[in-house]
């Protein structure tokens, strides 16, 4: 049996030892507006703001016509988290990493998709010039959309309940979770950073909770 001053002596240093500090956590979404945001629609004559709007600490997106919302700041090596529900019928829509610029025949800018097509949240879509590894396959695709399906059966919710997305982006790597099961990763992708956007392209959709954390 240790002495009683030993015991003492040891629930000191635990007590007085160093805690481990967490990263600060970044917001990009404030609650309250689209600051740090940029618009973009397929159709010169629809007013952004009419797809994409602010009410009660939720993004709406009406999910037509075609378009995004994306940050204006790159970001890379970071764990990102939101969370999304389908307002009605469930359609199309994703969280696209690594925005480079617009694929001219496409819309939609050079990057790697996380899809929230409903029945389909998890799979990742390489959207113009990119490539990715999943398992022992690996994925190129040349200028416009290839599929990489995600790891188990859809675990998303019904239309109105919220969905969390968590998605672990590490130098050319990607992961993600939906509600909290992991339905998909891959490695030496051919993009490490660059904005995060979400899409309108579809059906009405909100987004709440959007902020991330910096990986080492």
């Amino acid at each position: 049996m240790k002495p009683i001053y030993a015991v003492v002596a040891i629930l000191v240093c635990m007590s007085c030892a160093p805690k481990q500090q967490e990263p600060e956590k970044t917001v990009l979404f404030n609650g309250a507006d689209l600051t740090g945001w940029k618009l973009v629609v397929s159709a010169d004559s629809v007013d952004v703001n009419d797809v994409w709007s602010v009410a009660d600490g939720v993004v709406r997106c009406a999910g037509a016509p075609n378009g995004y919302m994306m940050t204006e700041t790159s970001y890379a090596n970071y764990r990102l988290h939101l969370e999304w529900r389908w307002v009605g019928e469930p359609t199309n829509s994703g969280v696209l990493l690594h925005c480079q610029s617009p694929v001219e025949s496409l819309f939609w800018p050079n990057c790697l998709e996380c899809q929230l097509q409903a029945g389909n949240a998890g799979d990742f879509v390489l959207i113009g010039p990119g490539k990715i590894t999943v398992d022992d396959s690996t994925y190129v695709n040349p200028d416009r959309f290839t599929i990489i399906r995600k790891k188990h059966p859809s675990n998303e919710k019904p239309a109105g309940e919220w969905n969390v997305y968590d998605i672990e982006a590490r130098g050319t790597a990607v992961a993600c979770w939906v509600n909290g099961l992991m339905q998909n990763n891959g490695v030496d992708g051919a993009l490490s950073s660059g904005p995060i956007a979400l899409q309108s392209e579809g059906s009405a959709i909100e987004f709440r909770n959007i902020y991330l954390f910096p990986l080492e």
